[in-house]
């Protein structure tokens, strides 16, 4: 356990001026901003189960475990002492236990109990506390979360799977899939010659036998390059059907006969971060898989899993950010410079103010479009959940790093140390900006849902227009996104600007809505701005900083 009191006596020298641990903390009862949004956008009835969750992901046990897991690193076991091959992955049991944790509070299923419940609000904070501990075991906990609208396509696929991902028992064991308590779905689409497309991929699929197409058996043959969470019960996968082009199969684990499937791990990545979570290359040779949505529309069909995977990205990160700023509020609150705490300090104030904003703006900017995606049966609303979730992942997972590297910066030198927990955040933070695709490729999505969904961009002005009065600068940013949307000419080539108006737009217009009036006023004049330059740190002398700091405080 770690020492309470940090307060020392040394052969040479008193430790003092050093802060405290932090020890528990209730990352749901602590975070004011985030039970105020929550309640806003319909997730009332979801505060017991939160609560409880936000004391369980917040526990010091939780991140002793989450340090545990990305020290211990997953292996390889090919082949067991017999020499047969079972292509499995061993975890260090601190990762075992936050699966059985994450699961038991439903992490990975939330959505799906609560469906036209605000299932998506609940799911999202669950993701955001979740995050903010260990981001490795929550790659299979967004897997499982995004597979189902996939799964839906085929209906004797979703019978099949649905209550074992609806389970909230972890079964660890590897086992075929019908003799467990719960399972978990991954999803295989990256190929080495191709990344983001996916329609370059050379994987192939055979009919077993004279049926094809939806729901019928295939055998696949090719390989993947990117394959999180190998030890999932099963995976969705892309692969060629002939000249129809590219399907979408659902590859267990084993076979419906008891038998191992043809899943050959070659290697575990050795990533920058995430480390705690397995990501394995694994090679296809006549493996068992069921088609799942038509033939031949398989990116059509494994899109909705993306769908959940980048709203995930976008609240995930949200959950990093806040984290790193709980952090830099507790070490300044604790560190004293020049007669003074360093959070009294007038510029460090300005920077956790800065930050404190960032966060906000970026859990509001998730949850709104969780809130959406509860509302599909609203034209309007699935619209704006469609561009809505693209432009959050873009923006929410840019703003990631840099605010965690700010960060770590008010610690110090001791931030740097791997004792603390912001390296492990640092190299987490870039994460969900590659993951379910890159910033251009979310970007051109972004286009997409422009050119492809009439409703989108009307659904997303509207929603902007709710805020119009409340901030000049906010009128004028709106104003200008309209100019920017009505010029067609080279609009590819200013993705990237336009998403960034969009997300920042969407902010203002949310903060000035229902935030605060300081939180409010102080982003539209920073980020809306014409002074603005980027760096945190950089409020106006009119801004409240010691309203905002507190509100942004735990407690």
């Amino acid at each position: 356990m770690k020492p309470r009191n940090p307060i020392s006596e040394l052969p040479t020298h008193d430790v003092f001026n050093m802060p405290p641990y932090m020890d528990d903390q209730n990352l749901w009862k602590n975070d004011r901003a985030l039970r105020q949004w929550t309640g806003l956008l319909g997730g009332h009835d979801h505060t017991p189960h939160l609560g409880r969750a936000g004391k369980s992901a917040g526990s010091e046990k939780t991140f002793d475990l989450a340090n545990q897991a990305n020290r211990h690193e997953p292996e390889l076991r090919a082949f067991d002492r017999n020499g047969m091959r079972i292509n499995q992955v061993e975890f260090h049991p601190a990762y075992h236990d936050l699966m059985q944790l994450m699961i038991s509070n439903k992490v990975h299923n939330f959505a799906w109990h609560y469906e036209g419940k605000a299932g998506h609000v609940g799911q999202s904070v669950l993701t955001y506390m979740f995050s903010q501990p260990e981001g490795g075991a929550m790659c299979p906990m967004a897997m499982a979360y995004s597979v189902v609208p996939s799964l839906r396509t085929t209906p004797q696929v979703e019978a099949e799977w649905m209550p074992r991902i609806l389970s909230t028992e972890y079964d660890r064991r590897d086992i075929p899939v019908t003799e467990k308590t719960g399972a978990m779905v991954g999803m295989f689409m990256t190929e080495k010659q191709g990344g983001s497309d996916v329609r370059t991929n050379s994987t192939v699929a055979t009919p077993m036998g004279s049926a094809n197409g939806i729901g019928a058996e295939y055998l696949l043959t090719g390989h993947k390059f990117f394959c999180s969470a190998p030890m999932c019960d099963a995976f969705l996968v892309l692969a060629h059907t002939g000249d129809k082009g590219i399907s979408c199969f659902l590859v267990p684990r084993w076979r419906p006969d008891g038998s191992r499937n043809n899943l050959f791990i070659q290697r575990l990545k050795d990533k920058l971060g995430n480390r705690s979570n397995a990501s394995s290359e694994m090679e296809f040779q006549d493996t068992f898989g069921v088609m799942i949505g038509e033939e031949g529309r398989g990116i059509r069909t494994i899109i909705e899993m993306v769908t959940g995977n980048r709203l995930y990205c976008a609240m995930s990160s949200a959950g990093i950010m806040r984290q790193a700023l709980v952090q830099a509020l507790h070490h300044t609150s604790h560190r004293s410079t020049f007669q003074k705490r360093l959070i009294q300090q007038p510029l460090m104030q300005n920077v956790l103010a800065d930050m404190a904003i960032e966060v906000e703006s970026a859990l509001a900017l998730g949850l709104r479009v969780a809130s959406a995606m509860d509302q599909t049966g609203n034209p309007a609303e699935a619209a704006l959940a469609r561009i809505g979730t693209a432009v959050a992942k873009y923006w929410n997972t840019k703003r990631c790093p840099f605010l965690v590297a700010e960060a770590l910066e008010c610690h110090g030198g001791p931030g740097y140390v791997e004792e603390s927990i912001m390296p492990r955040l640092y190299r987490e933070a870039p994460l969900n900006s590659i993951w379910e695709g890159s910033g251009n490729v979310v970007c051109l999505d972004v286009l997409r849902a422009m050119t492809r969904e009439p409703e989108a961009i009307p659904a997303f002005m509207a929603e902007l227009e709710l805020a119009r009065g409340n901030d000049t600068n906010l009128d004028r940013m709106i104003d200008d996104l309209r100019e920017e949307l009505d010029d067609p000419a080279g609009i590819e080539g200013r993705m990237r600007a336009v998403t960034e108006m969009m997300a920042l737009a969407l902010q203002g217009a949310l903060l000035t809505r229902h935030a605060p009036a300081e939180m409010g006023e102080a982003f539209c004049s920073s980020r809306l701005g014409s002074h603005y330059r980027g760096a945190l740190g950089t409020l106006l002398k009119h801004c409240d900083l010691d309203a905002i700091v507190s509100r942004a405080l735990p407690g």
